[in-house]
């Protein structure tokens, strides 16, 4: 499993938004490294943010 796909398996498993410190610390991915992986995600339109440094995967 990679980064993205154990980012995107929390995001599931999440009831509420997630800041990028959070992911971090939850999957032992390092900061930097969520920072990209959210803008991908982001970009790909597969999540959304729901307040300021928040984030979610869309309905």
């Amino acid at each position: 499993m990679d980064n993205q796909e154990r980012i995107l398996a929390l995001f599931q498993n999440a009831n509420q938004p997630l800041s990028a410190k959070e992911i971090a610390e939850q999957t032992g991915v390092d900061k930097k490294e969520v920072d990209k992986i959210i803008k991908k995600l982001k970009k790909e339109e597969k999540i959304d943010s729901p307040k300021r440094c928040y984030y979610q995967l869309k309905p």
